[in-house]
């Protein structure tokens, strides 16, 4: 008995140590099913969750009340959050594209100063990953799910330099280092 009560202990423990996290509600649609005697009505939310230090994630949920439908979304996107490298704290390592069904998101590194440069669910992401400064456009579907899954398929293609360094054995400095063909003319015009 004692036993069960310190694992309780423990698990109580951990869901303090957890990071609070940020939500943002992105889309909530009205659905019904058809049944005999009807229509039933119920409610589908679409959430975004983050801990504004680069991880993020996404998450839908349906039920019969509102409150209930962000409840399990929110749950869900805990469960299933990434994590996104972050040049500088503030915006992306390099250009990325993503793509999922007929949307397609450009997301580009920005500098200093710019801010968020994007729409609707995109903009939802960056602000939840704490991202500062990008710019994106939304290119085909305008549906706020495929959006976000696009955004999210591109954000998970996101590599740090330090980590292209580790998968391929060499130093940080050797990967951001420029090429000799562009240090061959200033030795020359010296």
């Amino acid at each position: 008995m004692a036993e069960r009560d310190n694992r309780r202990e423990r698990r109580d423990d951990r869901r303090e140590e957890t990071p609070e996290f940020a939500d943002r509600l992105v889309a909530i649609n009205r659905v019904s099913k058809t049944v005999k005697g009807g229509k039933r009505f119920g409610f589908a939310a679409l959430v975004v969750v983050g801990d504004q230090r680069g991880r993020v994630g996404f998450g839908k949920g349906k039920a019969k009340e509102v409150p209930e439908a962000v409840r399990k979304a929110t749950e869900q996107a805990k469960r299933q959050m990434i994590r996104v490298q972050l040049k500088d704290a503030r915006t992306l390592h390099h250009d990325i594209e993503g793509r999922h069904g007929a949307g397609k998101v450009v997301m580009r590194t920005a500098v200093a100063g710019t801010g968020i440069i994007a729409g609707g669910p995109m903009r939802a992401v960056f602000e939840m990953l704490g991202v500062q400064d990008v710019v994106a456009k939304s290119l085909g579907s305008q549906n706020p799910y495929n959006m976000i899954r696009a955004t999210f398929e591109g954000l998970s293609k996101e590599n740090s330099p330090r980590s292209v360094a580790a998968r391929r054995g060499k130093k940080v400095a050797e990967i951001l280092r420029k090429p000799e063909t562009e240090a061959a003319p200033e030795a020359v015009g010296g």
